[in-house]
């Protein structure tokens, strides 16, 4: 099986190392504007490759794609680069969209061409409307994204702190949009089973105050992260690596993640089943009247940012 990724950032770079590390490829190539970058990445996880599974790993260009079964896009602007790291703004990670758009205008005609048929995997942010424009570009709808998938686990781990348990033993989730107008189902969240409000009651625990501390370290989590950092790529090099893993095992399993929503008219995150196409189905999970309008919210909040470039060719 044939893997590539296009941008060989922070991003790109941790995805490809994520990958190398869980070995379910055969071939992964490494394609970056900058050929010098990728061909330095690629030597050097090539000599680690004795201790893992084997896995050739290459620098290439767009022609190198071809039989690729997944392409993951990580090119474009980052969050500190686009000016997108100020937890008062509203526009969030919507604010890259212009300048990431204009990137993916170039990618997408030379990728189309030389891997038509592969599962295109956005983790440029913002993920959700590029979902849209790449769909628009190629032509195609196998074109899905990590969106609230990270989002996700890591309201599952702050969840599993504070109960002091594994994450593993958590069920939670966020939907909607990767950014400032996601929504966490909490009426849905559970530890081992329970409630979680009902945990907290269990505990003498508010319940208000609770959700408010997690959400704000999850919403800005990213921030934090590029604070110390200068980029948030560890985690979700992780996620798109067990996103490829997933479509190219075709196995079926369900996570969030972005893909275009006819009910909605938009492209959006929500639990999925995903297989070799992409995503198989988008589920309807139970939400409370607050969250369902939440969601709805969301949409619209994404409609209004993607429609202006719909219609561009």
């Amino acid at each position: 099986m044939k893997l590539g990724i296009i941008g060989v950032g922070a991003v790109g770079a941790a995805t490809a190392m994520a990958v190398a590390l869980r070995a379910r490829v055969r071939e992964l190539v490494l394609v970056d504007k900058d050929r010098t970058r990728a061909r330095a990445v690629a030597t050097d996880m090539h000599y680690g490759v004795p201790l893992s599974p084997l896995v050739a790993i290459r620098d290439g260009d767009y022609d190198d794609l071809d039989g690729a079964g997944l392409v993951v896009i990580a090119a474009g602007v980052n969050e500190k680069a686009g000016g997108a790291t100020d937890r008062s703004d509203p526009a969030g990670r919507l604010r890259l969209l212009d300048a990431n758009v204009s990137v993916f205008e170039t990618i997408a005609p030379r990728l189309v061409k030389a891997a038509p048929d592969a599962v295109i995997l956005i983790v440029t942010d913002p993920p959700e409307p590029l979902i849209d424009v790449m769909r628009h570009l190629v032509g195609h709808d196998r074109v899905i994204g990590t969106s609230t998938y990270l989002d996700s686990l890591r309201f599952r781990v702050h969840l599993a702190e504070r109960f002091g348990v594994s994450p593993a033993c958590v069920e939670a989730n966020v939907v909607g949009e990767h950014g400032t107008s996601s929504v966490f189902l909490w009426s849905s969240a559970r530890i081992g089973g329970m409630d979680v409000a009902a945990a907290l009651a269990k505990r003498g625990s508010g319940f208000d105050a609770f959700r408010r501390e997690v959400e704000q370290d999850v919403r800005y989590a990213n921030i934090t992260i590029i604070e110390g950092l200068g980029a948030s790529q560890y985690g979700v090099g992780m996620v798109a690596a067990r996103v490829a893993e997933v479509v190219l095992r075709d196995e079926r399993s369900v996570f969030p993640v972005g893909s275009y929503n006819a009910r909605y008219g938009v492209a959006l995150s929500l639990p999925s089943v995903v297989g070799r196409q992409g995503v198989v189905e988008a589920l309807s999970p139970e939400m409370s009247n607050d969250e369902t309008r939440a969601l709805e919210r969301s949409a619209e909040t994404l409609r209004a940012a993607v429609g202006k470039y719909l219609g561009k060719s």
